[in-house]
C-alpha cells in the first residue's frame, strides 16, 4: 500500500509542476498584471512548496518503513535501493534550498521591485528579482527532473519485478 502512496505522490509533485509551468503561469500573466500575477504566482508557488514538503514526509516515512521490512536486496520490489535514497536526500536537499535559503530572499527582492517607484528603481530591483528568480527556476527544474527520475526508478522496479515473477 505504501508503494501506491509512493507512486501517487510523486505523481502529483511531478505533474503537479507541469501544470503550474504549462498552464497556470501563462494563464495568470495573460490575465492579470505583473505585480498581482506575481503575488498570485507566490502564493501558488508557496502552496506546491507545502505540498512537497509534506510529499518528503510521506516519502521518507514509506522509505523507512520499507527498509526496515526489506532491506536493500534487489530481489525485493518493495526493498529501497541506494538510488532511491540519494534521490530523495536530493529532493529534501532542493526543497529545503528552495523554501528556506532562496524563497525568502527571492520574496523580499520582488517586494523590493513592487514598492520601487522610479523607473531607474524599479528597473535595478526587478533585474537583482529576475537575477536570483532564475536560479530558484533552476532548482525547480532539478527538483522535478529527481522526482522524475524516482518515479521512473520506482515504476521501473515494479514492472521489473513484475517480469521477473511472471516468469518463474
Amino acid at each position: 500500500m505504501g508503494f501506491l502512496f509512493e507512486l501517487c505522490a510523486l505523481i502529483l509533485w511531478v505533474g503537479g509542476l507541469v501544470v503550474i509551468i504549462a498552464l497556470v503561469i501563462p494563464a495568470v500573466f495573460n490575465s492579470f498584471g505583473m505585480e498581482p500575477a506575481g503575488r498570485f504566482l507566490r502564493r501558488v508557488f508557496d502552496g506546491f512548496g507545502l505540498m512537497n514538503v509534506w510529499i518528503l514526509i510521506l516519502l521518507s516515512v514509506v522509505a523507512v518503513s520499507r527498509f526496515r521490512a526489506f532491506g536493500h536486496n534487489p530481489s525485493e520490489m518493495f526493498a529501497v535501493s541506494s538510488v532511491e535514497w540519494w534521490l530523495l536526500a536530493g529532493m529534501a536537499l532542493m526543497t529545503f534550498s528552495i523554501l528556506v535559503v532562496l524563497g525568502p530572499q527571492a520574496i523580499n527582492l520582488q517586494e523590493e521591485a513592487f514598492e520601487a517607484i522610479s523607473k531607474e528603481d524599479k528597473d535595478t530591483a526587478y533585474a537583482k528579482f529576475f537575477r536570483l528568480h532564475m536560479v530558484v527556476r533552476a532548482c525547480h527544474l532539478v527538483n522535478f527532473g529527481l522526482a522524475a527520475t524516482l518515479l521512473i526508478v520506482k515504476v521501473r522496479k515494479a514492472l521489473f519485478h513484475h517480469s521477473i515473477a511472471s516468469r518463474s
